[in-house]
């Protein structure tokens, strides 16, 4: 029993390197993958990314814009391996043939939240009507730009739609979170700023007051996919895989997001 034991023991160093060789083989064998994101998911990416790393041996490189520079650089020949941007934009890219219907994958969906300066008053947001109120009381109002975001877009159709945009027009700053835009109302520059929640989830120094009412809101779907030209497009594949595995679903609730409608 004591010679068994021994020879086990003896064999596990040369077990123990031989595993560690092969880990070090696969990571130094790992792909980069790029990818182009919009902003909503850069927290749960955050989050998600250097556990993907540590599992495959892949790196992961990204680059973060609003959806318009990212369609931009897109359309003008921008290599990339992966997108993550609103469900739309992707599918029609696939439709084009620009990326690839295969492993393509809806991620999350967000909504659109109002925020203040902690310590603030919370304006009365449950209607349309106060809502509107809320806007026109404010001594400004930041949101994304409307030609740079569909959340942008939203707002700017939404404040049309209450028939306040010449009243707010003076006092209506558009910037991107991406931009700084929520850090305006963390300083008290803004009163009220209006953003998609994952993108103020646990930003410092805001207090959110609460989504827009039903009638008035916007639900953004993010999706993934695989550019047609990838040059890692297997490892762009499992990345999407290990983004979209339901065993990571509580990240993306964590960051604002809602698991995607079937």
């Amino acid at each position: 029993m004591k010679i068994g034991m021994e020879i086990g023991l003896s064999a596990l160093g040369p077990m123990v390197m031989l595993a560690a060789l092969t880990m070090t083989a696969a990571r130094a064998s790992g792909a980069e993958i790029r990818v182009m994101s919009g902003g909503a998911p850069q927290e749960v990416l955050a989050v998600l990314t250097p556990e993907f790393e540590k599992q495959t041996g892949h790196t992961v490189k990204y680059t973060f814009a609003v959806v318009t520079a990212l369609r931009q650089k897109l359309d003008a020949g921008e290599n990339t391996d992966m997108v993550l941007l609103p469900a739309p934009v992707i599918d029609a890219y696939v439709q084009a043939g620009k990326m690839r219907a295969d492993g393509r994958a809806a991620l999350g969906q967000v909504g659109v939240t109002v925020i203040v300066r902690q310590g603030a008053p919370r304006p009365d947001i449950s209607t349309p009507e106060s809502f509107r109120k809320a806007l026109l009381d404010a001594r400004s109002v930041v949101h994304a730009t409307p030609t740079a975001t569909p959340s942008g877009a939203h707002m700017a159709k939404v404040i049309e739609q209450l028939g306040i945009a010449d009243a707010l027009r003076s006092k209506v700053v558009h910037r991107p979170a991406l931009d700084g835009g929520v850090e305006l109302v963390a300083k008290g520059e803004a009163d009220i700023g209006v953003y998609p929640t994952s993108e103020v989830a646990h930003v410092q120094g805001i207090t959110r007051v609460g989504p827009l009412q039903s009638a008035l809101q916007l639900t953004i779907t993010y999706a993934a996919a695989v550019t047609a030209d990838s040059a890692s497009p297997e490892a762009a594949s499992a990345f999407i895989k290990f983004l979209s595995d339901p065993a990571n679903q509580r990240h993306w609730k964590e960051a604002g997001f809602d698991p995607p409608a079937r």
